[in-house]
């Protein structure tokens, strides 16, 4: 991010100081699902659910939300949370991330995880973290997991991506990659599907912004494509399964059912 924009923040919260920290970007506006952070009808709002998940993982020191909207500052400070008020020239969550860290100094090692991901599974935190120490030298990681639906993995909006001996990303695509030219009978497709989970090293973080757009990435329309063709490192840890984001009024009925049932049952 263009450095003109940044805003500093006035002091620096008050958490531990080691280990890794799991930041949250959050804003208030969404196209397809207008203030979906907020949404509450399951008696939680929607970053108070993706919150309280992350504070399960036992690998992370601490957990912040970053964002730009007084309203989800005072949301987040309502149920107890911690937040870091950003600037709204912020691009994208890496952007809001990398702004929020300079808030805390006290970690190398940050996790960006999505607002609307309520229910993703924090031993997928604890996976990336644990891959990120493992390798002191790698600048940034993510996860993966298994794809075989073939309808899903047609669909441009399921991100791919395919590894190296070493599970280091080789690229990450919109289309079937790899492809099966010469399948045999009975094989059965077979993908990686990228997870929007991310682990940086506060060093990396502090000059990614500073990458210029690459032309790969223009091209997909996916970010971390920058990295690779920067000739960055980017290691990919694997789960067993995915789990989706909110993005419309459809998947947040449905994650309303979702939390009935499970009340229900309790």
């Amino acid at each position: 991010m263009d450095a003109s924009h940044r805003t500093e923040v006035p002091v620096s919260l008050s958490l531990p100081s080691q280990g890794a920290c799991v930041v949250i970007p959050a804003r208030l506006e969404s196209t397809r699902l207008p203030r979906k952070m907020l949404l509450n009808e399951t008696g939680r709002s929607i970053i108070q659910h993706t919150y309280e998940v992350a504070l399960q993982a036992e690998r992370s020191s601490a957990v912040v939300v970053a964002t730009d909207h007084p309203e989800i500052e005072r949301e987040v400070l309502a149920f107890g949370g911690r937040c870091v008020m950003t600037s709204p020239d912020c691009q994208s969550g890496a952007d809001r991330v990398a702004e929020a860290a300079r808030s805390l100094p006290g970690f190398d090692l940050f996790v960006n995880l999505q607002g609307d991901e309520p229910e993703f599974d924090p031993r997928s935190v604890d996976l990336l973290i644990d891959q990120m120490l493992a390798d002191p030298s790698c600048p940034m990681g993510t996860v993966a997991a298994p794809l075989s639906d073939p309808e899903r993995i047609a669909d441009p909006s399921v991100v791919k991506v395919v590894l190296d001996s070493a599970g280091r990303a080789l690229y990450f695509s919109r289309s079937p990659i790899p492809y099966a030219r010469d399948p045999q009978p009975g094989d059965e497709p077979s993908c990686l599907q990228h997870l929007g989970l991310y682990a940086y090293r506060r060093a990396f973080l502090e000059r990614l912004g500073d990458l210029p757009p690459s032309r790969l990435e223009q091209t997909e329309k996916l970010e971390q494509l920058r990295v690779l063709e920067a000739g960055e490192t980017i290691r990919v840890g694997l789960v067993d399964k995915a789990t989706g984001g909110i993005d419309t009024p459809a998947d947040y009925a449905a994650f309303v059912a979702r939390c009935s049932s499970r009340r229900a049952a309790a």
